[in-house]
């Protein structure tokens, strides 16, 4: 109760848990908070062991674990961190070393959630990348392009909704001289009407 009132009055949202037990379901949910203060010697699954349970847990966004005891001795300190803990406090703890500490926790939070989201941006570029990669099928005579879906799209169409790229329409020298008479005439019909 009185870490759940200084954490309060620092700011903090706290979600509080009566044991371990009810510490890993909350730590397990998709909307489980990225920093937790976990006590080692607690009813159900002590800190240490749940620091490893968490450890196993596959996610992509770590918690930040602050082991929070009354063992003093450097080879809990070590075992502590070891287990997977990434700080340690000492019980009786100070009031502003606790939110120096949590601090920290806030900085590597939000530089882990910066990088995890960069690694995002980067896996969709790579997917990205790959469709440009591949080879697609064009109707030799229309030039519309078969989909993912096995429909046939206006390449334009396509390429937009897949590339970020727009179009812009004209005629090529080539095909100007190809279709000369005909184009010529359309061509100056539009300048005319515009």
């Amino acid at each position: 109760m009185t870490l759940k009132a200084i954490l309060n009055k620092f700011g903090y949202k706290v979600i509080e848990t009566c044991n371990g037990d009810e510490a890993w379901q909350v730590l397990q949910r998709e909307d489980a908070p990225r920093l937790a203060i976990l006590d080692w010697v607690m009813p159900g699954i002590s800190g240490d062991n749940l620091c490893r349970k968490l450890q196993k847990l596959s996610t992509l966004r770590p918690i930040y674990i602050i082991l929070l005891t009354v063992k003093r001795d450097k080879a809990d300190v070590i075992t502590g961190l070891e287990a997977g803990a990434n700080d340690y406090i000492r019980k009786p703890f100070d009031r502003e070393e606790l939110r120096a500490r949590v601090k920290v926790g806030e900085r590597v939070v939000e530089l882990a959630t910066a990088l995890f989201q960069r690694i995002g941006e980067l896996e969709e570029a790579a997917a990205h990348i790959k469709r440009l990669q591949e080879i697609l099928p064009v109707c030799r005579s229309c030039h519309k392009i078969r989909t993912d879906k096995e429909s046939w799209e206006r390449l334009e169409k396509y390429i937009s909704e897949h590339f970020d790229a727009e179009f812009s329409h004209g005629v090529c020298p080539e095909c100007m001289e190809k279709n000369s008479p005909v184009m010529k005439g359309a061509l100056g019909r539009s300048l005319i009407d515009s």
